[in-house]
């Protein structure tokens, strides 16, 4: 193998292993005792974690983007306008 195709499948590899370490780390958040999703209720920029469109908290770029979400205590998602405990279907 030419040292480029080497280093090319490392970069492949290590972003394959980074993403799977962010979705565990999703799967992680999602368990926050005493706390619960609430899709749709976030402020633009004031998001808890990535979507199918970012990575990132934070990157919200409008309010109240339906799968957008935000952690709120259990019991409260389904108390605020527009807020809900599924995720939107794709």
């Amino acid at each position: 193998m030419h040292q480029s195709t080497k280093t090319l499948t490392s970069m492949a590899i290590t972003g394959l292993l980074m993403t799977g370490l962010a979705m565990q780390s999703g799967e992680v958040q999602a368990a926050k005792k005493g706390f619960e999703k609430c899709y749709g209720v976030a402020k633009k920029g004031k998001n808890d974690c990535g979507t199918s469109k970012h990575s990132c908290a934070a990157n919200a770029t409008a309010d109240g983007e339906p799968d957008e979400w935000i952690y709120v205590p259990e019991g409260t998602c389904e108390k605020i306008v527009d807020g809900s405990l599924e995720k939107p279907k794709a």
